[in-house]
């Protein structure tokens, strides 16, 4: 493909040629469409926790010090994200959620030309953000089950190669990664990342062995199982090789003092915010069944806190438009693959309810 012209006020032929992310709709948006208060809007488009952070944390922020920079070295949330995680404090680094570290890592690793392989149907991210170096996203399908097919993922493999993204569970499709599809792709001897966003809710993470595995990276988050999203606060398990790069990389400030403090509010109180996962765990299971009853909807098996449903009969997009008229919003997607599906974020049994009763009039 040639590259588009480029006057004085144009940006790099990389960035002028990147199609913009496909973000799901705000609730303040959905309530002017459908004409309801914001507040009756079931937002289960984005896979939020909804029953939301800590009781704690409004009281701890009302005493942060908000006039002082945060801490670059981000000393006491890696030294208490460590003894969650179980590894050493230096292997850690937070960013301004995970997207910030996929950033990161590709702006250590991409040069123009080089590849990252990706596996769609997938956190669209990963390819998004290898656009912004000029590097080649090499894809590789995923089976009909949405497992990742070994023989072709090495197949794919080249010498320009550098990073490989894998989301165990896959976001959207909810399945997670097998460990001999994982040992395959580090025998590459590439930089394997591992998006564990949602390993709360699947009961499973690698990340303790990253410390003994040169080429592992596992990404975590606070968004999902301690309700924290609106505050950013993600972080990466990484090689000492490899966090020692990053460290150049990183912003000083990125991490800021509300995140900080949220963090170590979630640690102290993770008992009722892990016994709010299990709560959705549960209703995931719940929600299934309930879905497997509506003739049209043939939802799949799922490890994170979201539930992925093929749509018969009828366009995925007009089932998600019509559930926005009622006031509930689910995930709907431009990828041919996923052009016959719809996205469900596991809530709280009320917000399941009025899914099932807003399905229950189309």
């Amino acid at each position: 493909m040639p590259e588009p012209a480029r006057g004085p006020l144009d940006p790099r032929p990389a960035v002028q040629v990147i199609a913009e992310y496909d973000s799901p709709e705000s609730r303040a948006r959905a309530a002017r469409r459908s004409g309801l208060p914001p507040e009756q809007i079931v937002k289960l488009d984005t896979n939020e926790n909804l029953y939301g952070p800590s009781p704690r944390l409004a009281e701890a922020l009302s005493r942060g010090c908000y006039q002082e920079y945060p801490d670059p070295l981000q000393e006491e949330v890696r030294a208490a994200t460590a003894e969650y995680v179980g590894v050493g404090e230096e292997h850690l680094l937070f960013g301004n959620g995970a997207d910030e570290l996929i950033d990161l890592l590709m702006r250590a690793y991409l040069d123009p030309g080089d590849e990252m392989l990706s596996f769609p149907p997938t956190f669209g991210m990963y390819a998004l953000g290898a656009q912004h170096f000029a590097a080649r996203t090499v894809e590789v399908e995923r089976d009909q089950r949405f497992d990742l097919p070994i023989e072709a993922a090495l197949a794919a493999v080249s010498p320009r190669t550098r990073l490989i993204f894998v989301a165990a569970p896959n976001n959207p499709t909810g399945n997670q990664v097998a460990l001999e599809a994982v040992e395959a792709l580090l025998g590459t001897g590439r930089l394997v990342v591992l998006d564990e966003a949602y390993a709360e809710f699947a009961g499973r993470s690698l990340a303790g062995q990253v410390p003994d595995r040169e080429n592992l990276v596992v990404l975590r988050t606070f968004s999902k199982w301690a309700g924290l999203a609106g505050l950013r606060a993600g972080y990466g398990v990484f090689p000492l090789r490899v966090i020692r790069h990053l460290w150049k990389l990183k912003p000083p400030f990125n991490l800021n003092v509300a995140a900080e403090i949220a963090i170590r509010v979630s640690l102290e109180d993770r008992d009722w915010l892990l016994a709010n996962v299990q709560k959705i765990v549960d209703e995931r299971e719940r929600l299934i069944s309930a879905l497997e009853e509506i003739p049209s909807l043939r939802p799949y098996p799922s490890a994170a806190n979201f539930v992925l449903c093929d749509v018969e009969g009828r366009a995925a997009a007009e089932v998600r438009a019509s559930l926005a008229a009622r006031g509930v919003l689910v995930r709907a997607y431009r990828d041919p693959r996923l052009a016959s599906s719809i996205r469900i974020t596991v809530g709280r049994p009320r917000d399941s309810e009025a899914l099932l009763a807003a399905l229950a009039q189309l």
